[in-house]
């Protein structure tokens, strides 16, 4: 294959095609399904659907077909098939497929984005394309079209490849197990998997990911009066609906320490993984994000080290959302009625979270404290992943894909985000190869404020793709 070429294939695409589309797709308000609840009515979901899909079928990929997925009552699934191409493997000799995948839907808009900027305002600044969901995922569908065309642009190979975009990733995934047994022999017998979900510690050279946490969610709610009572009659003698939900936290998490004390989201970490995180902190002089500190404000590992290991094999709770409580502005002095939070809770990658989630909910629901009304509604969970060992060929294609591209070597490291369909595929074909890479790398705020998408970045990672689709069709067949 002509690396030159493709290079100069993917660049003409990126500027005239995948920018302007990239554009377009950040202006659609396109939230997952968990948080616009009537997503079906409100047409978003759908118009992202339309516009990628169009432009999928609009390119001059030999032998792809597309289309619509569509289940009664979940949302729908892009998925294009492209025969085998080239001088590789030929069609029938080798059955594995190259899954490829991504997402359209999007986290929602947050606060805090700087002037001039906004979730569904494009702004094009340099080498960043800023809006919510262009690097966190709707980059991904364009550049793996992008790199197969190249591919067959540039006397390159590729075997059959699937690419499948959903539109529930940033609800958990619920709506992708059901295509996956809906696409059934379609699928194929998967030999590798490509994902553009992930992230990158630095720009200057191909990151993989080699775990990924995983997660339960849920939301706690403690219910004490059936009305708010003014504070001065009702306080001292009627319990604070806080004040419980805070005893009820202190079950699953130390507050002094952040330790989680949910047996089963606890998990032994490999020594190669922590090997791996000693590299990674060496490498990058520190944990790789600043994180934007307030003052003096001290983060929970000293030691880098130990800090990459918090945030990718260490379970941690969050508080990421709550109702009950006013604004400060216009609170007065009112016992509340009632006090819910949304809790977050990653795992690490082996954790099961099945048994993290049962456990979370028991910890939380038995023996209420005074015999409050206390409901744990709305869990989810998602497992996390850990990445086998990479076949030779793939391990060296990569490393040279990335001397390539970047003229960097290859970088290993955790994520401590979570991408549920890496755990449900890995289950179903265990001796498949995962590819799992992304551009969300530092600053690029995904599912923030000034989420960007670095587009210098994502064009050679378009590059790297294409060379490990070519590889893959011409390694050595046992």
């Amino acid at each position: 294959m002509d690396a030159d070429g493709v290079a100069t294939s993917i660049a003409a695409c990126w500027r005239d095609e995948i920018i302007p589309e990239l554009e377009r797709y950040i202006a659609i308000p396109a939230l997952s399904p968990s948080f616009d609840a009537d997503w079906a009515a409100t047409g978003h979901i759908e118009a992202a659907i339309q516009q990628v899909s169009a432009w999928i079928e609009s390119r001059p990929v030999v032998g792809a077909t597309v289309e619509v997925q569509r289940l009664p009552g979940r949302t729908p699934l892009i998925v294009v098939e492209v025969e085998p191409f080239g001088m590789g493997v030929p069609a029938g000799d080798d059955p594995s497929t190259v899954v490829l995948y991504g997402h359209l839907d999007k986290q929602p808009e947050m606060t805090g984005w700087k002037d001039g900027l906004g979730p569904w305002t494009p702004v094009r600044d340099g080498d960043r394309l800023y809006g919510r969901g262009g690097a966190d995922d709707g980059y991904a569908a364009f550049a793996s079209l992008a790199a197969i065309e190249a591919v067959q642009a540039c006397g390159g190979s590729h075997g059959r490849c699937l690419l499948l975009i959903e539109a529930s990733e940033e609800s958990g995934s619920p709506d992708l197990m059901h295509h996956l047994d809906a696409l059934g022999d379609r699928l194929g017998d998967v030999g590798l998997l490509v994902c553009l979900d992930s992230g990158c510690a630095t720009y200057d050279t191909m990151w993989l990911t080699t775990s990924l946490r995983g997660l339960v969610e849920a939301t706690l709610r403690v219910d004490v009066i059936a009305e708010g009572w003014h504070s001065g009659m009702a306080s001292g003698l009627v319990p604070s609906s806080f004040r419980l939900a805070r005893i009820l936290l202190d079950r699953i998490e130390d507050s002094a320490t952040g330790a989680v004390l949910v047996a089963a989201a606890n998990a032994d970490i490999p020594p190669h993984r922590v090997a791996e995180a000693g590299a990674m902190a060496e490498l990058l002089g520190g944990t790789g994000e600043d994180f934007g500190l307030i003052g003096d404000l001290q983060l929970m590992a000293e030691d880098p080290a130990q800090g990459l290991l918090a945030r990718t094999w260490r379970p941690a709770l969050s508080v990421v959302g709550a109702e009950g409580l006013p604004p400060v502005a216009s609170a007065g002095n009112v016992l509340r009625p009632f006090t819910a939070l949304k809790l977050s809770l990653r795992l690490p990658p082996s954790a099961s979270s099945e048994a993290a989630a049962a456990e979370l909910v028991g910890l939380l629901s038995s023996d209420p404290p005074l015999q409050a009304s206390v409901s744990v509604d709305d869990v989810e969970c998602a497992d996390g992943w850990d990445a086998a060992d990479l076949s030779p060929w793939l391990a060296e294609a990569l490393n040279d894909s990335a001397l390539r591209r970047f003229g960097q070597p290859m970088q290993l490291f955790g994520e401590g985000g979570s991408i549920p369909f890496i755990a449900m595929l890995g289950g179903m074909f265990p001796e498949a190869q995962f590819v799992v890479t992304g551009v969300l790398g530092p600053e690029s705020n995904a599912h923030g404020p000034n989420e960007f998408l670095h587009v210098a970045y994502a064009e050679k990672l378009t590059g790297c793709i294409a060379d490990i689709l070519d590889a893959e069709a011409t390694r050595p067949r046992t």
